[in-house]
């Protein structure tokens, strides 16, 4: 199957994902004019009235850097939504998408029907993230074009495939778009995304240490002194469980080593959610790869380079 118009013309083969509190216009921007898709997720945007504003600039900046550069636009960005019945926002955020005609929307946390097809309305793309197979078919089933399938070692909320398992088994059935997301951080990382059989790579950790990113200065330097031995996988703080800096954790009184389990059911993206991320730091297993806070740029040039170095190795172990 052919990629969407959207999604067919990019540069390189990445799609940002959207960093809950850390994303915003400027890391979006800056990361659609190096190329590859920008986004964040509606709630970010506090008090919600924001949002307007935000999707405001993101249209309008684009839309002036694509007609000062014909030959080399800035490519799409996207918005998440969390399409939970604990998101209360989910219908105003919806609509403020449809006012800008968003061009990808990015749903987590279950598939519905009503938001595909209300995407589909003003002639956007819908990007679903999954955990497992069973999840992607549902996803599909109710109307989404692509899928992202998180896989172990991703940043914030994630699963425990294998992306080799995962991708496999979605291929088997699914020859629509598909990201991979999971401790994707290098420019080889991402080819190595499209060999097992995925279209994109979803980066997230790595755009945490960028200049333009809304994260404290201590989270960004703790992406960069940290690595995979740093994370710890945990449902404590939202409900469902993800990836988290153990530095945070220990400044925070807890003992990253043992953390309880929590109950699903006290799922939540409210203020309390905000507050849980704003001191206890999301972050990927892929993050060895950082070592130095940059602009969103530089970081989209580098894993550029890596990404075209390692086309050329895998060319020339093939003569």
């Amino acid at each position: 199957m052919p990629l969407p118009p959207v999604l067919a013309r990019l540069p390189l083969p990445i799609i940002g994902s959207p960093l809950f509190i850390i994303s915003n216009p400027k890391l979006v921007i800056a990361q659609c004019q190096a190329g590859v898709v920008g986004s964040m997720p509606a709630l970010n945007a506090r008090p919600a009235s924001q949002l307007d504003d935000w999707l405001a600039e993101i249209t309008e900046t684009l839309a002036a850097y694509d007609a000062a550069h014909p030959d080399a636009p800035s490519a799409p960005f996207a918005i998440n939504q969390i399409v939970h019945k604990s998101n209360d926002r989910l219908e105003q955020d919806m609509a403020l998408c449809a006012k800008y005609k968003v061009p990808i929307v990015i749903t987590s946390l279950g598939a519905r029907t009503d938001v595909n097809d209300a995407v589909h309305g003003w002639g956007g793309v819908v990007m679903h993230d999954i955990i497992n197979n069973a999840f992607a078919r549902k996803a599909i089933e109710k109307g989404a074009d692509g899928l992202i399938a998180v896989a172990a070692g991703a940043g914030g909320h994630a699963g425990t495939k294998s992306p080799f398992a995962l991708i496999q088994e979605i291929r088997q059935w699914f020859d629509g778009p598909l990201a991979l997301s999971g401790s994707i951080a290098s420019g080889g990382a991402v080819l190595a995304a499209q060999a097992m059989g995925a279209d994109f790579a979803y980066i997230g950790s790595a755009f945490i240490a960028t200049d333009e990113a809304r994260a404290s200065e201590a989270y960004k330097q703790c992406v960069v002194d940290s690595n995979s031995d740093d994370i710890v996988y945990s449902s404590l703080f939202t409900g469902v469980h993800g990836n988290y800096l153990k530095p945070s954790i220990r400044a925070a009184g807890l003992d990253p080593d043992h953390l309880p389990e929590s109950d699903p059911s006290a799922m939540n993206f409210g203020g309390d959610a905000k507050k849980a991320w704003k001191d206890i730091w999301g972050c990927g297993q892929g993050i060895g790869a950082i070592d130095a806070v940059v602009p969103a740029a530089e970081r989209v040039a580098r894993l550029r380079r890596e990404y075209e170095a390692a086309r050329a190795r895998l060319c020339g172990l093939g003569r």
